[in-house]
């Protein structure tokens, strides 16, 4: 038992924090820290929960200045242009007038580690877009998986804190692969659903241009008639989904750390701008919201794709990187309750926690009320809000009417709830006794998550495998990954089977749920090869050898923007066999396969220094074991053989001449790997 008083002075011990019983700041006991306070089961979260507004709060204000989470992120400008078949669902104007374009400002993120840390960590990826609509600001802050750890806010900080580096030594940094999370993640079996996904490919994003993103809880909309919906979010990218595989994602730490932002920015001063459609997942607004027996409040399930499709509403293009990065990616400010009329929010607990948190935060980074001042943040609608002064105060207000009602200024500005752009608060029904529920709907925790297991390829599946049982194999106490293992032991038998197999532990027993059926849309493999705007070719070439491959696949690929870049065992310049030279943009001293999606070796490569430099045989064999698509180009052969990297497998295309292999080598990076090669990696 912790002592409550110093034995010298008597006054309470501020080191404690370890006694039995859990309490407030002040002291008191504290019946449930794991359900916020609603109006009934289903109803809204109640203003009056000090243990839910003290605990975040304190959560909101334990760093200065960089963001608790999503620390660090990279911004750009674009444009959103509205489709103009939202109409149906939602007035919002920005959606429902058809080619309607509106200046955005989008902010990828990580989420656990600090501004300092790697961009290609295994994290869940914040995906969050300032939309400077005509009728105000609305604000989709997602991530790029469409579900969460937690059903309720008041468990948000219990997760960041589990996630985040441990207080004694400050270690792992921006990694999930230690002992306080997984001991969160075996204990709260919510979290179930979300942790396979971001021990799948898609925890480690190939870029932000190839992620998709989601709105994760559901939204309510509103159309011009008054009737409603019930709505989720998607980010589709124009490239498809992409990810790393981990040996890779592990060398791009050390060998670039800023490598996402670094190929966003790359692409937006290529010209090949970085797109994604938004789509709507439409739903009708029951009473009991519900979806095809899917609890559309609890932020830990999915609405299958199959069951209720994306319905395309417009086109996100990034076209402009920041011009200054602290006085707009740093100060952009994103909130939840940032809405729109014809948009609303839902009694989802995640959210309603959310809509409080986001607001506190900003208080906190930007130093006071006026963060929407700022030119980033700044509304492009008129504002008239009768705010007045605070910290960092930018405007010059005039008049001596700073209240309401008023005769001096004939009570202007006036409210209007029946105006043009006006934001109502749609009447929906609260009941319910003042409690801390828990829904019946929110207890399924493994459904999902075996639909998500049994939706992925045998290849996906063995990089899920190996993901848990890196991460697992990082922690220090055997009854952490004996309770996650219990967990997994739910979702499915060969899953469990396998990790239990490469921690070396027995394997639990544990009831699958019956009856799940897969999401084909869950898997990332491609049917068909995609667009291929701003991949990355690299071409090794040689003093002395034939240089035109450079040249001949940068006119190839021009109008698909690919960045086709020569690769020699010095810099400067290097002169071809007919006279003509190349200026080498890579050395393999400045150079790793990580930054290419393809490899090509030029004729004349064979026996020169390139060849004989060993780590020339390094980038090629990763390249292979990634599942990048390899070219050799006449005697090129040779040196692949050398290296040790099969030219007959998958994905390896032995070319006489530049023309027979542009197409296959563009449908290669079309398919984004050889998944057929990375099959037989997997065993």
């Amino acid at each position: 038992m912790a002592r409550d008083r110093n034995p010298v002075t008597h006054e309470p011990d501020l080191h404690a924090q370890d006694g039995d019983r859990l309490t407030t700041a002040q002291g008191a006991g504290v019946d449930d820290t794991n359900h916020s306070l609603t109006a009934g089961p289903r109803g809204p979260v109640l203003l009056e929960d000090h243990h839910l507004r003290e605990k975040i709060t304190h959560f909101d204000h334990e760093r200065i200045p960089e963001r608790v989470v999503h620390a660090r992120g990279a911004g750009a400008h674009g444009v959103f242009r509205a489709y103009g078949n939202a109409a149906s669902v939602t007035k919002a104007a920005f959606l429902a007038t058809p080619d309607e374009e509106t200046e955005v400002f989008v902010r990828f993120s990580t989420v656990l580690g600090s501004r300092g840390s790697a961009d290609t960590v295994r994290d869940v990826r914040g995906f969050a877009t300032k939309f400077h609509t005509r009728e105000g600001t609305f604000d989709l802050v997602g991530n790029d998986f469409p579900v969460f750890f937690i059903q309720d806010a008041v468990k948000f900080p219990d997760i960041i804190h589990a996630g985040k580096p441990e207080p004694d030594r400050e270690i792992p940094q921006a990694q999930s692969a230690h002992d306080t999370f997984w001991d969160f993640i075996g204990s709260h079996t919510e979290s179930t659903h979300m942790a396979m996904w971001a021990m799948s490919d898609r925890g480690i994003p190939r870029s932000y241009r190839t992620m998709e993103g989601f709105g994760v809880h559901t939204f309510r909309m509103e159309a011009a008639d008054g009737s409603t919906s019930l709505v989720k979010f998607h980010w589709k990218p124009v490239l498809g989904v992409h990810s790393q595989v981990w040996e890779e994602a592990q060398i791009t730490q050390g060998a670039d750390p800023d490598f996402h932002r670094r190929d966003l920015y790359d692409a937006i001063a290529a010209g090949a701008f970085p797109q994604w459609e938004l789509g709507l997942q439409i739903m009708p607004d029951t009473a009991d919201e519900m979806f095809e027996g899917i609890d559309l409040l609890d932020p830990t399930k999915i609405v299958p794709e199959e069951i209720c499709p994306v319905q395309t509403v417009g086109l996100l293009t990034l076209t402009e990187a920041p011009e200054n990065f602290f006085a707009e990616t740093e100060q952009v400010a994103f909130h939840v309750d940032h809405v729109v009329p014809g948009i609303q929010v839902t009694n989802d607990p995640l959210m309603q926690g959310r809509l409080f948190s986001y607001l506190d935060t900003q208080l906190t980074r930007l130093g006071g009320p006026n963060f929407a001042q700022l030119p980033v943040n700044r509304p492009r609608a008129a504002v008239n809000d009768m705010f007045r002064d605070g910290m960092h105060q930018q405007a010059v207000h005039r008049g001596v009417v700073t209240y309401k009602p008023n005769q001096i200024d004939d009570d202007r500005p006036v409210a209007e709830p029946d105006g043009d752009g006006v934001f109502v608060t749609l009447p929906t029904p609260v009941s319910g006794e003042k409690g801390r529920h828990h829904p019946v709907s929110f207890t399924d925790h493994f459904s999902q998550a075996r639909m998500f297991w049994l939706s992925l390829t045998p290849v996906e599946q063995a990089h899920e495998v190996e993901a848990f049982t890196f991460e697992l194999g990082k922690c220090l106490r055997q009854e952490v990954k004996e309770r996650v293992l219990r967990s997994l032991a739910r979702v499915d038998s060969d899953l469990v089977r396998r990790v239990a197999a490469g921690l070396g532990l027995p394997v639990p027993e544990g009831e699958v749920p019956d009856g799940v059926m897969p999401s084909p849309a869950l898997s990332q493999i491609p049917a068909e090869p995609g667009r291929v705007d701003g991949r990355v070719v690299g071409v090794l070439v040689a003093e002395g050898g034939d240089l035109t491959p450079v040249s001949d696949l940068r006119t190839a690929y021009s109008d698909e923007n690919v960045v086709v870049r020569a690769i020699a065992a010095h810099g400067g310049e290097v002169s071809g066999a007919s006279g003509e030279t190349e200026t080498v943009e890579r050395t393999l001293l400045t150079t790793r396969s990580v930054e290419y999606d393809a490899v090509v070796v030029a004729p004349g490569v064979a026996g020169s220094a390139l060849a004989a430099d060993p780590r020339t045989a390094v980038l090629l064999l990763e390249a292979f074991r990634h599942g990048k698509a390899m070219v050799a180009l006449g005697d090129g052969v040779d040196l692949l053989t050398s290296s040790g990297v099969d030219t007959s497998a998958p994905g390896v295309l032995t070319c006489d001449g530049v023309r027979d292999c542009v197409q296959p080598l563009r449908d290669a990076l079309g398919m984004h790997r050889s998944w057929e090669r990375l099959a037989v990696f997997a065993g």
